[in-house]
């Protein structure tokens, strides 16, 4: 088994948005949830930056921005705050700090929940752009969270394409184990 060292370290962005988690009515199961596959999924050493914070759309933006701006992520997955309920502004609160949509992650993510669940169509996601980094809202359900990422045996997850999208924008080479998520690069764009 290779050693960390070979591998480029990565600082990835947790965020989790919820009014009642963040003020301590429930647990938050956001965090450990991202926290735990991308752990799994990944080779590279990762430092991660949790944030829990409420529905509130100045503050996500805020926290968008430090994460990416000052805390250097290459990577932001938040996760909450994206049905049509009122209180729901994550997509806009991440569309206000973006420098590019990358609307093909919002897309694929709604196709492997609709595999389960036909109120898909409500969920909201959007994936950005910002600098250097690459900024995902996921669904709010840990079980939810995974098979976006992950996918499903007839549906690639998004996780897939991240690696590459990162590159591609100046980020860490990121690996992935195949038998979480199998990470796609052409072959030009692989190490050797």
């Amino acid at each position: 088994m290779a050693s960390d060292a070979v591998h480029d370290p990565v600082r990835i962005g947790i965020v989790s948005i919820s009014d009642r988690a963040s003020s301590g009515v429930y647990e938050d199961k956001g965090l450990p949830a991202l926290q735990d596959w991308l752990t799994r999924a990944l080779k590279n050493p990762v430092t991660f930056e949790p944030r829990l914070i409420p529905d509130e759309q100045a503050r996500i933006s805020a926290t968008l921005i430090e994460l990416v701006d000052v805390a250097a992520c290459s990577l932001v997955l938040t996760t909450g705050g994206t049905g049509p309920a009122l209180r729901d502004v994550t997509p806009e609160a991440t569309l206000a700090v973006a420098h590019k949509e990358m609307p093909g992650f919002g897309e694929q993510m709604r196709q492997i929940s609709l595999k389960f669940v036909p109120t898909a169509i409500l969920s909201r996601q959007v994936a950005v752009i910002r600098g250097q980094s690459l900024i995902i809202n996921l669904p709010g359900q840990p079980k939810a969270i995974a098979e976006t990422l992950q996918g499903l045996p007839d549906a690639p997850g998004i996780f897939a394409a991240v690696p590459y999208c990162i590159d591609l924008i100046g980020g860490p080479y990121l690996e992935t184990r195949d038998e979480v998520c199998k990470a796609f690069r052409p072959k030009s764009a692989q190490k050797s």
